[in-house]
Order: C-alpha cells, then sequence, then structure tokens
C-alpha cells in the first residue's frame, strides 16, 4: 500500500486519518456495494445489488462520522461483500456467499480454488494488511488503539420483524462491549442489546480475533439497524449515540491501560 496513510490507497481499500492520534482505530468491512466489472455484476439484478445483501446501508457513513469525531483512522473496504466478505476467512463459505438471506449469487457458484484465492489476494488481503500496518505503526508509535467494527443490518430477516436497534458485539475479549453497554442507561429511547442481531457462533468476529484479540486490542463490533440510517440526519443522529456509548467506554480502556503501565 501506498505509504501516505492519509487518504485511500487502492481500488479496493479506503483508509481516512490513516495517521490519526485518537484512540481507536475504525474498520467497515461492508461499506460499499462496488462489485469490480471483471465479475459481471455476479449475475445480480441492480435490486440485489443494492440491496442490504451487497453491503451494509449507512454503516460507511457512521463509521466516518466516529473516525472524524474521534480523530482517529478509518478503513473501509471498497467492494462489496459479496465479491469477497472481508470480515470472513477465506476457508469460509460466507466469505463468499452463494446465497445471502433470499438472494442467490450466481457468480458464486462453482467457484473454483484458483478465482478463490484470487479474490483473497486481490479484496481481503489487502483490506488485512492495511489494517495491520496502522496497527503497528500506533503500537511503534506508543499510541493506545481500541479496535471498533461498523456494520449495519436489516429490519427484516427472512420475514421475522428485528427489534433490536443498537447491537454491541464480542467475542471472546468482553472488555470494550462490557464498558459500551455500562453506558446504554444514557440512551434510554434505544433497545440496545449484546451480541444481537448476531454472536460469534454466527461466524461475525473474525475482524475482532484477527485485528483485534490477536493483537491484545480491546474490541468491539457496532452493529446498527438500518432503518435508523436512512438519511444524513439520521446518520449523524446515530453516531452521535453511538459515541454516546463509545467515548466513555475508550476512556475507560485507556485508564485501564495507563494504570497497567504505571504499575
Amino acid at each position: 500500500m501506498a505509504s501516505d496513510l492519509n487518504r485511500g490507497d487502492s481500488e479496493v481499500v479506503e483508509v481516512i486519518g490513516g495517521q490519526a492520534t485518537g484512540p481507536a482505530l475504525i474498520l467497515c468491512e461492508h461499506a460499499s456495494n462496488h462489485i469490480p466489472a471483471q465479475y459481471c455484476d455476479l449475475g445480480l439484478s441492480a435490486d440485489a445489488q443494492s440491496s442490504h445483501a451487497a453491503w451494509d446501508p449507512g454503516a460507511r457513513a457512521v463509521a466516518c462520522a466516529l473516525a472524524h469525531a474521534l480523530d482517529s483512522p478509518m478503513v473501509a473496504a471498497k467492494v462489496s461483500r459479496l465479491v469477497y466478505d472481508c470480515n470472513r476467512p477465506p476457508e469460509a463459505e460466507s466469505a463468499m456467499p452463494e446465497r445471502s438471506e433470499v438472494i442467490e449469487v450466481p457468480g458464486n457458484r462453482n467457484l473454483s480454488a484458483v478465482q478463490r484465492a484470487d479474490r483473497v489476494a486481490h479484496v481481503y488481503a489487502p483490506f488485512c494488511n492495511t489494517v495491520t500496518q496502522i496497527i503497528t505503526a500506533r503500537k511503534t508509535a506508543g499510541q493506545a488503539t481500541a479496535l471498533v467494527t461498523i456494520h449495519s443490518f436489516t429490519p427484516v430477516w427472512f420475514g421475522a420483524q428485528r427489534d433490536c436497534e443498537i447491537g454491541i458485539l464480542h467475542d471472546s475479549d468482553t472488555r470494550l462491549a462490557d464498558a459500551m453497554l455500562a453506558e446504554a442507561h444514557r440512551l434510554p429511547h434505544r433497545v440496545i442489546r449484546r451480541n444481537d442481531p448476531y454472536g460469534p457462533e454466527d461466524g461475525v468476529t473474525h475482524s475482532l480475533k484477527l485485528h483485534g484479540l490477536a493483537q491484545n486490542l480491546p474490541n468491539v463490533m457496532i452493529e446498527i439497524r438500518n432503518d435508523l440510517l436512512r438519511d444524513a440526519q439520521a446518520i449523524a443522529r446515530m453516531a452521535e449515540e453511538v459515541l454516546t456509548l463509545l467515548r466513555p467506554a475508550l476512556a475507560q480502556m485507556a485508564e485501564t491501560a495507563k494504570g497497567t503501565t504505571d504499575a
């Protein structure tokens, strides 16, 4: 990747504020529904390409708002998760799914090992390498980092309504999630839940494990119901609500880290 981490580095990865010194590293693995021309739209209709199956509507805008508010770097995937889901390991079937909820993905059927490896090399690896490079640079500079991944989810899944509005997800490291959930009383009008609408058993914590747990960084995945992200005003409101939970949680992580260092 380019040595300048301040702004987008390639056709598949976007970096904003790569050298920012705030307390978090914001990831958005499902930021875009772009399908590069060589994949022939994966055989999808226009409606399918714009649906939540192809991306997380509103997630990138929230991630950008958080990165700006926290003076922290943001890394986003610029390719649809139907081409390759950067929150899945290469061996997972859902990394290049043949079906997403009720949407069939013809361009992902019967992929050869060579075709799968090509997508790993051209989409997943650049994303992961970019994240690793930023984490390494921050560690070298002595900057404490909490990993925060931003997603949105559909209010209806296989015909079932979801009443959760903000999901706070974690894997085995619960520190940051616990600290955020302790602030949930500040948003009494919201339905906020732990590991809902997904949890580790659904295979959604790959980024947390790969970039957070493996690097010993406090980490959390934030899911926002996408009907709450329909326009710029709604996105700004939800970003501020997430910050209501996240800012004090990050301060607690920093204080804990300082106490460990001082000891």
